[in-house]
């Protein structure tokens, strides 16, 4: 019989399967949605095209978790946020040092992208440098910049450059802000407090949209979850590896392909059947060179998901506009993209630069977690 334990502490060490698990899916999420990117961006939809061949059916299903994989990316980021803020709510200012790393990591990679942007958008004639717009509905505004970098894309301000995959950041950082304050919530016993974390919830309630409200309950999720370990055998966690792909597989070929409020439930269920899997393989990992490798290969990946992430749809938009008329056809332009992509995730993959996707795992007290 599986052993379920409640632990004093998220177990967020190193040497576990789970933590190797966690790197490789971050790597594997971003590069998912990036694939599914330069696929709708090259080929056409699936749905219009009469006849499909083999390849191309398996380029359209393999292309086709983009959803999917931020929903993992929510996950993760509950499992190793929360749980890193649940480890050290007894340390002094931890809130406050909650909100520096918090910040710090996700605009010390958003502010070079934006960056990197506007260069593309004067470059392409996208960005009119002689018009200093602030009109919220200009996705190169002032005002869209700042939106951006406060989470506030798809719910006052555009996404930033039309960077469309900014909007699941809104969710992220909106979670990050929920999340300590349902914390103090129930820790404080001072009721002016409470008041004050009520209303300004309730503030937050107001201005957020129901599919992001909806959804916090799946980071949520991620977060409770790593406080809890899955003592079982391996038929248990093969089952629940086989039930994860069987879900995967099924959303992708019958399930709604979009984050909203009518397709909750499914990725509901996907996360439950995530998180018990993850809670499963928290065991320690035999040290062999193979293992090694892998453990090296999933931390190179997810060193830089975040960074690929954000920046993977203007290094695209950059790359299209390079292609001469005559050599315009899909294959050019996948040929021109995919070289142009790989240069940048190996420069991307040789910095060392941090992102509120790529915090590194410690056993005990750590600084921050991952997002």
């Amino acid at each position: 019989m599986p052993k379920i334990t409640l632990l004093q502490r998220s177990n967020l060490s190193e040497d576990q399967w789970h933590s190797m698990l966690i790197s490789l899916l971050r790597g594997a999420a971003a590069l998912q949605v990036a694939a599914a990117h330069l696929r709708a961006q090259v080929y056409p939809g699936f749905s219009t095209v009469q006849d499909p061949s083999l390849a191309f059916q398996a380029l359209a299903f393999a292309s086709g978790f983009a959803y999917l994989a931020v929903i993992v990316f929510f996950v993760l980021s509950g499992w190793l946020v929360g749980g890193s803020l649940l480890n050290r709510l007894d340390t002094d200012n931890a809130i406050s040092n909650y909100a520096i790393d918090r910040v710090t990591r996700l605009w010390i990679v958003l502010i070079p992208t934006f960056g990197v942007m506007l260069l593309f958008g004067l470059a392409t004639g996208a960005l009119d440098p002689s018009k200093l717009s602030f009109a919220p509905d200009n996705a190169y505004s002032v005002t869209a910049l700042i939106g951006n970098l406060l989470g506030l894309q798809n719910i006052l301000v555009p996404e930033f450059g039309g960077n469309f995959p900014l909007w699941s950041l809104a969710n992220e950082t909106w979670y990050y802000v929920l999340f300590p304050l349902l914390v103090m919530l129930f820790r404080t016993r001072s009721t002016w407090r409470r008041v004050l974390i009520l209303l300004t919830v309730a503030a937050i309630v107001q201005l957020l949209n129901s599919a992001i409200l909806l959804y916090f309950s799946i980071w949520l999720l991620g977060a409770a979850f790593s406080r809890v370990r899955i003592e079982c055998g391996p038929f248990l966690r093969w089952t629940l590896f086989l039930g994860l792909i069987g879900a995967a597989a099924a959303i992708r070929l019958k399930g709604k392909s979009d984050i909203s409020v009518d397709s909750f439930v499914q990725y509901l269920l996907f996360s439950m059947v995530f998180v018990l899997f993850l809670s499963s393989m928290q065991v320690t990992w035999a040290r062999t060179r193979a293992n090694e490798w892998v453990n090296r290969v999933g931390r190179f990946f997810s060193e830089f998901s975040f960074t690929l992430y954000v920046l993977h749809i203007p290094l695209m938009g950059r790359c299209c506009t390079l292609q001469r008329p005559s050599l315009a056809t899909p294959s050019s332009i996948l040929t021109g993209r995919c070289i142009c992509w790989c240069i940048c995730s190996c420069m991307l993959g040789s910095s060392s630069a941090p992102s509120c996707f790529t915090c590194r795992l410690k056993p005990g007290p750590i600084r921050s977690g991952n997002g």
